[in-house]
Protein backbone atom coordinates (compact mmCIF):
# COMPACT_ATOMS: atom_id res chain seq x y z
CA UNK A 1 0.00 0.00 0.00
CA UNK A 2 1.80 3.38 -1.09
CA UNK A 3 1.43 5.89 2.00
CA UNK A 4 0.30 9.40 1.26
CA UNK A 5 2.52 11.90 2.22
CA UNK A 6 0.91 15.39 3.53
CA UNK A 7 3.21 18.08 2.30
CA UNK A 8 3.95 20.71 4.71
CA UNK A 9 2.14 24.37 4.25
CA UNK A 10 5.13 26.55 4.53
CA UNK A 11 2.61 29.56 4.15
CA UNK A 12 1.89 29.54 7.16
CA UNK A 13 5.12 30.23 9.08
CA UNK A 14 6.17 33.18 6.86
CA UNK A 15 6.57 36.01 8.61
CA UNK A 16 4.11 38.45 8.65
CA UNK A 17 5.17 42.06 6.84
CA UNK A 18 4.53 44.48 9.80
CA UNK A 19 1.92 47.36 9.70
CA UNK A 20 3.64 50.97 8.65
CA UNK A 21 2.74 53.90 7.90
CA UNK A 22 3.85 57.59 7.09
CA UNK A 23 4.10 59.96 9.33
CA UNK A 24 2.13 63.11 8.57
CA UNK A 25 3.94 66.72 8.83
CA UNK A 26 2.42 68.47 11.94
CA UNK A 27 0.20 71.23 11.21
CA UNK A 28 0.22 74.67 12.49
CA UNK A 29 -1.89 74.81 15.46
CA UNK A 30 0.09 72.16 16.85
CA UNK A 31 3.74 73.99 16.23
CA UNK A 32 2.86 76.95 17.85
CA UNK A 33 0.91 75.18 20.69
CA UNK A 34 4.84 73.60 21.29
CA UNK A 35 6.28 77.28 21.02
CA UNK A 36 4.35 78.50 23.56
CA UNK A 37 5.07 75.96 26.09
CA UNK A 38 8.52 75.91 25.72
CA UNK A 39 8.74 79.86 26.10
CA UNK A 40 6.91 79.00 28.98
CA UNK A 41 8.77 77.05 30.21
CA UNK A 42 12.29 79.25 29.01
CA UNK A 43 10.30 81.90 31.29
CA UNK A 44 10.83 79.31 34.11
CA UNK A 45 14.24 79.34 34.16
CA UNK A 46 14.85 82.49 33.45
CA UNK A 47 13.00 83.54 36.25
CA UNK A 48 14.90 81.23 38.85
CA UNK A 49 18.19 82.66 37.70
CA UNK A 50 16.90 86.19 37.63
CA UNK A 51 16.33 85.39 41.52
CA UNK A 52 19.58 83.62 41.79
CA UNK A 53 21.39 87.09 40.40
CA UNK A 54 19.27 89.56 42.35
CA UNK A 55 19.77 86.95 45.64
CA UNK A 56 23.75 87.24 44.88
CA UNK A 57 24.55 90.66 43.37
CA UNK A 58 21.27 92.87 44.07
CA UNK A 59 18.63 93.91 42.00
CA UNK A 60 20.97 96.45 39.43
CA UNK A 61 22.93 93.94 38.51
CA UNK A 62 20.08 91.70 37.61
CA UNK A 63 18.73 94.29 35.09
CA UNK A 64 21.83 95.19 33.64
CA UNK A 65 22.33 91.56 32.76
CA UNK A 66 19.24 90.66 31.97
CA UNK A 67 18.88 90.29 28.53
CA UNK A 68 22.47 87.98 28.79
CA UNK A 69 20.16 85.83 31.39
CA UNK A 70 17.65 85.19 28.78
CA UNK A 71 20.08 84.21 26.12
CA UNK A 72 22.23 81.49 28.45
CA UNK A 73 18.90 79.78 30.03
CA UNK A 74 17.54 79.59 26.14
CA UNK A 75 20.68 78.20 25.19
CA UNK A 76 20.50 76.02 28.44
CA UNK A 77 16.78 74.51 27.34
CA UNK A 78 17.89 74.27 24.05
CA UNK A 79 21.02 72.66 24.13
CA UNK A 80 19.49 70.01 26.87
CA UNK A 81 16.82 68.92 24.77
CA UNK A 82 17.46 69.56 20.66
CA UNK A 83 21.32 69.61 20.87
CA UNK A 84 21.34 66.38 22.22
CA UNK A 85 18.83 64.92 20.24
CA UNK A 86 15.92 65.10 22.52
CA UNK A 87 12.59 66.49 22.24
CA UNK A 88 11.75 69.71 23.96
CA UNK A 89 8.97 69.40 26.75
CA UNK A 90 6.18 71.28 24.13
CA UNK A 91 7.02 69.03 21.44
CA UNK A 92 6.37 65.81 23.66
CA UNK A 93 3.61 67.74 25.09
CA UNK A 94 2.06 68.26 21.59
CA UNK A 95 3.78 64.67 19.86
CA UNK A 96 5.66 66.67 17.23
CA UNK A 97 9.83 65.24 16.05
CA UNK A 98 12.49 67.59 14.28
CA UNK A 99 13.38 65.83 11.00
CA UNK A 100 15.27 67.14 7.72
CA UNK A 101 13.20 68.54 5.38
CA UNK A 102 15.20 67.14 2.17
CA UNK A 103 15.94 63.58 3.81
CA UNK A 104 12.94 62.78 6.46
CA UNK A 105 15.30 61.65 9.01
CA UNK A 106 16.43 62.90 11.98
CA UNK A 107 18.54 66.09 11.49
CA UNK A 108 22.25 65.64 12.27
CA UNK A 109 23.79 67.41 15.21
CA UNK A 110 25.14 70.25 12.79
CA UNK A 111 21.87 71.18 11.59
CA UNK A 112 20.64 71.09 15.16
CA UNK A 113 23.20 73.41 16.46
CA UNK A 114 22.96 75.67 13.39
CA UNK A 115 19.57 76.40 14.15
CA UNK A 116 19.71 76.70 17.91
CA UNK A 117 23.32 79.40 17.09
CA UNK A 118 20.37 81.54 14.65
CA UNK A 119 17.60 81.22 16.79
CA UNK A 120 19.01 82.46 20.44
CA UNK A 121 22.37 83.75 19.15
CA UNK A 122 21.38 85.88 16.47
CA UNK A 123 18.69 87.88 17.84
CA UNK A 124 20.98 88.46 20.69
CA UNK A 125 23.67 89.68 18.53
CA UNK A 126 21.05 91.91 16.56
CA UNK A 127 19.96 93.56 19.87
CA UNK A 128 23.60 94.55 20.84
CA UNK A 129 24.53 95.46 17.16
CA UNK A 130 21.51 97.51 15.70
CA UNK A 131 21.50 100.20 17.91
CA UNK A 132 25.33 101.77 17.20
CA UNK A 133 24.67 101.10 13.74
CA UNK A 134 21.83 103.23 13.75
CA UNK A 135 23.59 105.94 15.76
CA UNK A 136 26.38 105.91 13.00
CA UNK A 137 24.15 105.71 9.99
CA UNK A 138 21.85 108.28 11.38
CA UNK A 139 24.84 110.52 12.16
CA UNK A 140 26.01 110.06 8.32
CA UNK A 141 23.07 110.89 6.98
CA UNK A 142 22.58 114.19 9.02
CA UNK A 143 25.94 115.03 8.04
CA UNK A 144 25.17 114.73 4.58
CA UNK A 145 22.09 116.42 4.75
CA UNK A 146 23.68 119.13 6.40
CA UNK A 147 26.48 120.14 3.50
CA UNK A 148 23.55 119.95 0.48
CA UNK A 149 21.66 122.20 2.54
CA UNK A 150 23.18 125.12 1.44
CA UNK A 151 23.47 124.65 -1.98
CA UNK A 152 21.11 126.32 -3.59
CA UNK A 153 20.68 125.79 -6.95
CA UNK A 154 21.01 121.66 -6.76
CA UNK A 155 20.93 119.35 -9.78
CA UNK A 156 18.45 117.00 -10.27
CA UNK A 157 20.93 113.82 -8.76
CA UNK A 158 22.09 115.85 -5.74
CA UNK A 159 18.23 116.84 -4.96
CA UNK A 160 17.33 112.95 -5.81
CA UNK A 161 20.13 112.07 -2.98
CA UNK A 162 19.07 114.06 -0.73
CA UNK A 163 15.24 113.09 -0.89
CA UNK A 164 16.62 109.39 -0.75
CA UNK A 165 18.95 110.58 2.32
CA UNK A 166 15.70 112.15 4.13
CA UNK A 167 13.71 108.95 3.78
CA UNK A 168 16.16 106.81 4.85
CA UNK A 169 16.73 109.18 8.23
CA UNK A 170 13.12 108.96 8.89
CA UNK A 171 12.82 105.40 8.24
CA UNK A 172 16.10 104.53 9.64
CA UNK A 173 14.38 102.09 12.36
CA UNK A 174 12.22 100.52 10.03
CA UNK A 175 14.29 99.83 7.47
CA UNK A 176 17.02 98.38 9.94
CA UNK A 177 14.28 96.61 11.64
CA UNK A 178 14.02 92.41 11.19
CA UNK A 179 9.87 93.05 12.15
CA UNK A 180 9.14 92.62 8.07
CA UNK A 181 11.39 89.71 7.75
CA UNK A 182 9.96 88.04 10.65
CA UNK A 183 5.82 89.14 9.76
CA UNK A 184 6.89 87.27 5.89
CA UNK A 185 7.98 84.56 7.48
CA UNK A 186 4.81 84.04 9.73
CA UNK A 187 2.61 84.94 7.21
CA UNK A 188 4.03 81.92 4.93
CA UNK A 189 4.07 79.41 7.77
CA UNK A 190 0.04 80.46 8.02
CA UNK A 191 -0.14 79.20 4.50
CA UNK A 192 2.14 76.04 4.20
CA UNK A 193 2.29 75.02 8.01
CA UNK A 194 5.75 74.66 8.06
CA UNK A 195 8.91 76.52 9.09
CA UNK A 196 7.42 78.82 12.29
CA UNK A 197 10.62 80.20 13.27
CA UNK A 198 12.95 81.83 10.00
CA UNK A 199 15.91 79.80 11.88
CA UNK A 200 13.95 76.97 10.87
CA UNK A 201 13.46 77.78 7.34
CA UNK A 202 17.41 78.39 7.22
CA UNK A 203 18.58 75.07 8.97
CA UNK A 204 16.25 72.87 7.00
CA UNK A 205 13.79 71.72 9.93
CA UNK A 206 10.40 70.26 9.84
CA UNK A 207 7.86 68.72 12.31
CA UNK A 208 6.03 65.60 11.67
CA UNK A 209 3.74 64.10 14.24
CA UNK A 210 4.96 60.91 15.87
CA UNK A 211 0.85 59.66 16.74
CA UNK A 212 -1.58 57.76 14.34
CA UNK A 213 -4.21 60.13 13.14
CA UNK A 214 -7.45 58.25 12.54
CA UNK A 215 -8.83 59.33 8.93
CA UNK A 216 -11.78 60.73 10.54
CA UNK A 217 -10.06 63.13 11.88
CA UNK A 218 -9.47 66.31 9.85
CA UNK A 219 -6.51 68.79 10.37
CA UNK A 220 -6.84 72.28 10.57
CA UNK A 221 -4.64 75.46 9.39
CA UNK A 222 -4.58 79.10 10.11
CA UNK A 223 -4.81 80.29 6.43
CA UNK A 224 -7.08 83.14 7.10
CA UNK A 225 -4.83 84.26 10.01
CA UNK A 226 -2.35 84.38 6.88
CA UNK A 227 -4.85 86.10 4.90
CA UNK A 228 -5.43 89.20 7.73
CA UNK A 229 -1.66 89.28 8.33
CA UNK A 230 -0.92 89.90 4.23
CA UNK A 231 -3.94 92.68 4.31
CA UNK A 232 -2.44 94.11 7.24
CA UNK A 233 0.89 93.96 5.40
CA UNK A 234 -0.92 95.55 2.49
CA UNK A 235 -2.48 98.08 4.09
CA UNK A 236 0.77 99.05 6.10
CA UNK A 237 3.11 99.10 2.66
CA UNK A 238 -0.01 101.62 1.41
CA UNK A 239 -0.22 103.86 4.32
CA UNK A 240 3.48 103.93 3.87
CA UNK A 241 3.60 105.07 0.46
CA UNK A 242 0.90 107.87 0.42
CA UNK A 243 2.82 109.06 3.32
CA UNK A 244 6.21 109.39 1.31
CA UNK A 245 4.80 110.51 -1.69
CA UNK A 246 2.30 113.04 -0.91
CA UNK A 247 2.75 116.89 -1.63
CA UNK A 248 4.82 118.41 1.26
CA UNK A 249 2.48 120.63 1.91
CA UNK A 250 -0.08 118.12 3.37
CA UNK A 251 2.62 116.78 5.89
CA UNK A 252 0.95 119.04 8.63
CA UNK A 253 0.76 118.52 12.22
CA UNK A 254 -1.91 116.14 13.12
CA UNK A 255 -5.02 118.26 15.08
CA UNK A 256 -6.35 117.17 18.00
CA UNK A 257 -9.31 115.25 16.44
CA UNK A 258 -6.56 112.82 14.46
CA UNK A 259 -5.01 112.48 18.72
CA UNK A 260 -8.16 111.61 19.96
CA UNK A 261 -7.48 107.68 20.75
CA UNK A 262 -4.39 109.16 22.44
CA UNK A 263 -3.48 112.10 25.29
CA UNK A 264 -1.19 114.74 23.99
CA UNK A 265 -0.47 118.26 25.39
CA UNK A 266 0.74 121.54 23.50
CA UNK A 267 3.32 123.36 24.48
CA UNK A 268 4.06 127.22 23.74
CA UNK A 269 4.73 127.99 20.03
CA UNK A 270 2.31 125.00 18.85
CA UNK A 271 4.54 122.20 19.69
CA UNK A 272 2.32 118.94 20.55
CA UNK A 273 4.30 115.86 22.52
CA UNK A 274 2.24 112.99 23.13
CA UNK A 275 1.35 112.04 27.06
CA UNK A 276 -0.51 108.54 26.21
CA UNK A 277 1.17 105.59 27.37
CA UNK A 278 -0.54 103.49 24.72
CA UNK A 279 1.81 105.31 21.91
CA UNK A 280 4.86 105.31 22.33
CA UNK A 281 6.53 108.28 20.66
CA UNK A 282 4.88 110.99 18.54
CA UNK A 283 7.74 112.68 15.53
CA UNK A 284 7.90 115.52 18.03
CA UNK A 285 8.85 113.39 20.52
CA UNK A 286 11.62 111.85 18.51
CA UNK A 287 13.27 114.79 19.29
CA UNK A 288 13.45 114.46 22.78
CA UNK A 289 14.96 111.88 22.33
CA UNK A 290 17.85 111.62 19.50
CA UNK A 291 19.06 113.67 17.22
CA UNK A 292 17.69 114.75 14.42
CA UNK A 293 17.54 116.48 10.93
CA UNK A 294 18.98 120.01 10.95
CA UNK A 295 15.56 120.86 9.41
CA UNK A 296 14.32 120.48 13.16
CA UNK A 297 17.03 121.93 15.27
CA UNK A 298 14.96 124.87 15.78
CA UNK A 299 11.77 122.87 17.25
CA UNK A 300 14.33 120.49 19.13
CA UNK A 301 15.52 124.02 21.06
CA UNK A 302 12.33 125.20 21.87
CA UNK A 303 11.12 121.86 23.22
CA UNK A 304 14.37 121.98 25.46
CA UNK A 305 12.97 125.47 26.62
CA UNK A 306 9.94 124.72 27.13
CA UNK A 307 9.98 121.81 28.98
CA UNK A 308 13.81 122.88 30.96
CA UNK A 309 14.77 120.04 30.03
CA UNK A 310 18.37 119.57 28.11
CA UNK A 311 18.57 117.26 24.85
CA UNK A 312 21.73 114.53 26.01
CA UNK A 313 23.98 113.61 23.28
CA UNK A 314 22.53 109.60 22.34
CA UNK A 315 25.49 107.58 24.09
CA UNK A 316 23.85 109.05 27.61
CA UNK A 317 20.92 108.51 29.22
CA UNK A 318 17.77 110.62 27.88
CA UNK A 319 17.55 111.94 31.23
CA UNK A 320 20.22 112.15 33.87
CA UNK A 321 19.30 113.21 37.02
CA UNK A 322 23.13 113.09 38.04
CA UNK A 323 22.56 116.67 36.11
CA UNK A 324 21.18 119.46 38.34
CA UNK A 325 20.10 121.14 35.13
CA UNK A 326 17.88 117.87 33.91
CA UNK A 327 14.44 117.85 35.78
CA UNK A 328 15.02 120.65 38.26
CA UNK A 329 11.63 120.45 39.51
CA UNK A 330 12.22 116.97 41.15
CA UNK A 331 13.67 118.37 44.80
CA UNK A 332 16.35 116.66 47.09
CA UNK A 333 18.57 114.05 47.00
CA UNK A 334 16.38 111.35 48.52
CA UNK A 335 13.70 111.85 45.63
CA UNK A 336 16.14 111.86 42.82
CA UNK A 337 17.36 108.24 43.28
CA UNK A 338 15.72 105.21 42.31
CA UNK A 339 14.82 102.73 45.13
CA UNK A 340 15.97 99.55 43.48
CA UNK A 341 18.97 100.31 42.46
CA UNK A 342 19.41 103.06 44.89
CA UNK A 343 21.21 105.46 42.41
CA UNK A 344 20.26 108.81 40.71
CA UNK A 345 17.39 107.79 38.48
CA UNK A 346 18.12 107.43 34.72
CA UNK A 347 14.98 107.94 32.15
CA UNK A 348 12.44 108.70 35.27
CA UNK A 349 9.56 106.74 34.42
CA UNK A 350 6.03 106.47 36.89
CA UNK A 351 3.86 104.14 37.69
CA UNK A 352 0.34 104.09 37.43
CA UNK A 353 0.30 103.98 41.42
CA UNK A 354 2.79 107.51 41.10
CA UNK A 355 5.53 105.26 42.11
CA UNK A 356 9.11 106.56 40.09
CA UNK A 357 11.82 104.44 38.96
CA UNK A 358 14.57 103.85 36.42
CA UNK A 359 13.27 103.07 33.16
CA UNK A 360 15.62 99.99 32.65
CA UNK A 361 15.07 98.90 36.61
CA UNK A 362 11.27 99.07 36.21
CA UNK A 363 11.44 97.76 32.99
CA UNK A 364 13.19 94.76 34.16
CA UNK A 365 10.87 94.55 37.42
CA UNK A 366 7.70 94.10 35.57
CA UNK A 367 9.05 91.39 32.81
CA UNK A 368 9.19 88.90 35.86
CA UNK A 369 6.40 90.76 38.22
CA UNK A 370 3.39 92.92 36.57
CA UNK A 371 3.09 94.70 40.23
CA UNK A 372 4.55 97.85 41.72
CA UNK A 373 7.94 96.96 43.64
CA UNK A 374 6.60 99.62 46.23
CA UNK A 375 2.78 98.74 46.44
CA UNK A 376 2.32 95.76 44.71
CA UNK A 377 -0.67 97.10 42.51
CA UNK A 378 -0.44 95.59 39.12
CA UNK A 379 1.27 96.99 36.44
CA UNK A 380 1.70 96.51 33.09
CA UNK A 381 4.15 97.56 30.79
CA UNK A 382 2.27 99.80 27.99
CA UNK A 383 1.26 101.78 31.08
CA UNK A 384 4.50 102.70 32.58
CA UNK A 385 5.24 106.66 31.58
CA UNK A 386 8.21 107.70 30.64
CA UNK A 387 8.91 111.50 32.29
CA UNK A 388 10.18 114.03 29.75
CA UNK A 389 9.79 117.73 31.44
Amino acid sequence: MASSHTQPDHSSHAPKPSPSFNYPFAAAPDIIRSNQKDIYFQGVLHEQLSSIIRRLYGIRTANKIDSEARTFTELLYLGLTTFIGNRTLGEEYCDILHISDDTLRLPPISRRASYILSVVLLPYALTKLLPAFRTRLRRKLEANLRQQQPKDAASNRDAFSSRLQSYLLTHLSTITSPSPIHALTLALFYFTGSYYHLSKRLSGLRYIFTKRIPPSEQRVGYEVLGVLLVLQMAVQGWLHLHSTFRPPEQATIPDAGSLATGGSAMLDDGVEVSTSAGRLYTSNNDLLLQSSAPAHHDVKRRIEKMTHTPVLEAEQARYDLKEPETMAWIAGERQRKCTLCLEEMRDPSVTTCGHVFCWTCIAGWIREKPECPLCRQSVMAQHVLTLRG
